[in-house]
């Protein structure tokens, strides 16, 4: 490998639609106004962007479609032509099928060819990933510039006819915690005013002998009627096993780069909700770093989340010289992520 540096040129985001607020989701579900006050306090998300009409329960935009939008708000904001791109990579746990893959659709979207592209199915970790794939692309002199994109659209697997009221806590936390969105990055050797260099960036698998945290199922013509839901999550195991597990992941940063706790000037947390983020950076306790967060907004948006912190953090946040960490934890079979980024 080379001795170059891998930069963060820039970050775009795409999120479909208007915000749906929790009022929205109590009328759709047949909630009352208590439920909305518990997801006010318990969950502490106020509102989401779903690819989906709430009222006719039909699916209004693709994974494809909005990482094309993000990913061609990325390379004009970098200003690279697409034809500069010499790979892709994109994260997702909810591809748009299972072939072609989604990434390849979105590369002929942006009029990319004749390039490496990479896929990960992976849950929020995936957007870690990807960008850990890219660098390590950059790093081995196969090309200059690579295009990473992170996203899902998990509205599709509501059930806009489901009464709620019946729903177990593992199913009803679903429709709640998640909203959709696509963001992208793009990486090179090449810096630039207003980019970010990536001093280090690393995933790791940690659920040997662990259940999975989160479950999103795949049905095809031979058990499409299954009555198991399609989205399940151990809330109560997330909130036991994520704050340890981001507390390890700056831990393990910081070391690696050198930097002790006063050196971190921006904070991009883990953005599983309003409420679980707030109690993580409490935890984390870096009283003078600037956080970085966007959950309370746009919901958990899945392998896209990350790009819509980057991108806050690069117009906002990181000036020159300026030092950020950024943590994302997958509970789908606990993945630990994190990266170490310096403004240029």
């Amino acid at each position: 490998m080379t001795g170059r540096d891998v930069y963060i040129r820039s970050a775009a985001s795409a999120l479909p639609g208007a915000p749906v607020d929790n009022a929205a989701l109590a009328r759709c579900f047949g909630m009352d106004a208590l439920w909305e006050q518990w997801v006010d306090v318990f969950i502490g998300t106020g509102s989401r962007h779903l690819a989906l009409d709430l009222e006719s329960g039909k699916i209004t935009g693709t994974l494809a479609e909005l990482a094309e939008e993000a990913g061609r708000k990325a390379l004009d904001a970098a200003g690279v032509d697409p034809g500069e791109v010499d790979a892709i990579v994109l994260g997702t746990a909810t591809p748009d099928r299972l072939m072609p893959a989604t990434v390849n659709m979105v590369a002929d979207r942006l009029g990319i060819d004749g390039v490496r592209t990479f896929q990960l199915q992976s849950g929020c970790s995936g957007a870690v990933q990807a960008l850990d794939v890219a660098r390590q692309v950059l790093l081995s002199g196969s090309g200059e510039t690579v295009l990473v994109l992170g996203g899902d659209v998990i509205a599709r697997f509501y059930d806009v006819e489901r009464d709620l009221r019946t729903a177990q806590p593992a199913e009803l936390v679903n429709y709640v915690l998640f909203g959709d969105a696509a963001g992208a990055a793009v990486l090179s050797t090449r810096p630039a005013p207003g980019a970010a260099a990536l001093r280090e960036v690393f995933t790791r698998l940690v659920g040997l002998g662990r259940e999975p945290g989160a479950v999103l199922e795949w049905f095809g013509p031979a058990d499409r009627d299954s009555d198991r839901p399609a989205a399940t999550e151990d809330y109560k195991a997330i909130e036991r096993h994520v704050p340890q597990m981001t507390e390890q992941v700056l831990a393990e940063l910081l070391d690696t780069v050198g930097w002790g706790p006063a050196d971190v000037d921006v904070l991009l947390p883990p953005q599983l909700s309003g409420r679980m983020t707030k109690l993580i950076t409490e935890r984390l306790a870096l009283p003078g770093a600037h956080e970085v967060t966007c959950v309370d907004r746009a919901g958990n948006c899945g392998n896209a989340i990350v790009f819509l912190q980057l991108e806050r953090a690069l117009a906002d946040a990181l000036g020159p010289g300026r030092r950020a960490v950024g943590i994302s934890i997958e509970s789908s079979k606990w993945i630990k992520a994190g990266f170490a980024l310096e403004g240029c």
